[in-house]
């Protein structure tokens, strides 16, 4: 076994990659190195340092790595902690990040190969072989980002520190239609969804749900100006290239959802999404003028009959937004895994998650009594 670090997913088959990501569109190497090859990484931040592990010519095993010199578009806030380490006269970054760019999404951070009976001696090298390279480099620490629950046993066995957090995700209940997700739900939230469809129909709004190759340079062309609106609106500077979303069709064939609405002949607003096998993943919104409901009926409406039309189990709409309840979201749990070197600051560090953790298991405890759906 030889484990290499990779500063580009250039050299690495796609094939041999996408072995061990699997179906996650995130995880796939076209979405990772697009990212690379795009412009996106290097201006925010994010300087690729993967982890492939090899038996022989054969990869067996990954980790998406990433050295940062900050903090953005990683949606696990660790902000306090590095000015606790900067007034201690630390120096917190860089650091590394196991995380999708950008994406706050779930899925496998431990890349190993299914078919080996090794496979969790796999993970355990992997996880070692990235705490290592913090000590070994003297950087302040690893974080993990919505890793499986599954993986979280092999991070707590190396000693890194669990953080829960919350989403909220709607759940195909194999329904036939439209009308049968909202007649599981209570009346009066029934009503609110049917009333704020209502009024979007009355805006003489054209709405198309476009997938694929189906989406042209134009259709990229104008989301990517109302993606660009959003973060110049909240966040500043927006995070993914217009080539990358012209691209993408190249990196991931037939994963792209745009829904799109027009008043007459020009578009006002959209939603971007990627779909899987069994879920889609609403990302990213943005309008030229505002609609009312317009965000609702295109990010959560559209993309719900989207899924029931698809048979699609699942839709994570993003992180944030109690507001989900109201229609038909559930909260579910989220994680994030933490190895501090000094041990000072991993021993506080580690006492605060676990009073976080229990702060968050009442909450979501709390939040479940807020659900849309009718109670028994």
């Amino acid at each position: 076994m030889r484990v290499e670090v990779l500063e580009s997913l250039a050299g690495v088959p796609a094939a041999a990659w996408d072995r061990l990501a699997g179906d996650h569109p995130f995880l796939r190497h076209g979405f990772l190195h697009g990212l690379e090859i795009t412009g996106c990484l290097e201006p925010q931040g994010w300087y690729p340092q993967h982890l492939a592990l090899y038996d022989g010519d054969a990869l067996v095993g990954a980790l998406p790595l990433y050295l940062r010199d900050n903090s953005y578009g990683e949606f696990v806030f660790d902000w306090s902690w590095a000015e606790a380490y900067e007034r201690a006269g630390e120096r917190y970054y860089p650091k590394l990040v196991s995380a999708i760019p950008f994406s706050p999404v779930t899925g496998a951070r431990l890349l190993v190969d299914q078919a080996r009976a090794d496979r969790d001696a796999l993970m355990r090298t992997l996880v070692e072989t990235a705490r290592h390279a913090v000590d070994d480099n003297e950087l302040s620490s690893w974080h993990c980002l919505f890793p499986r629950e599954e993986e979280l046993p092999t991070f707590d066995a190396a000693g890194l520190g669990r953080r829960l957090g919350v989403q909220y995700h709607w759940f195909n209940h194999d329904y036939a239609d439209f009308d049968a997700f909202l007649a599981a739900l209570s009346s009066k939230k029934r009503k609110q969804i049917r009333r704020e469809r209502r009024l979007v129909d009355e805006q003489a709004l054209t709405i198309e749900t476009l997938t694929g190759a189906e989406i042209t340079a134009a259709h990229w062309s104008v989301f990517h100006r109302f993606y660009c609106s959003t973060f110049h609106r909240k966040w500043g500077e927006p995070r993914l290239t217009e080539e990358f979303f012209q691209r993408l069709e190249e990196f991931l064939p037939g994963r792209a959802v745009l829904v799109l609405a027009r008043k007459g002949a020009d578009y006002v607003a959209g939603a971007f999404g990627l779909r899987a096998s069994d879920a889609l993943y609403g990302r990213h919104w943005g309008c030229s003028e505002q609609y009312d409901n317009l965000h609702f009926e295109l990010c959560y409406y559209r993309t719900i009959a989207y899924c029931i039309e698809h048979r699609l189990g699942t839709l994570d709409a993003g992180a944030q937004g109690e507001h989900k309840l109201a229609r038909g979201f559930v909260p579910v749990r989220t994680w994030s895994t933490h190895w501090i070197r000094e041990p000072r600051f991993r021993r506080a560090i580690d006492d605060f998650l676990a009073r976080e953790r229990r702060a968050m298991e009442g909450h979501m405890q709390a939040l479940a009594t807020h659900v849309a759906f009718k109670q028994d």
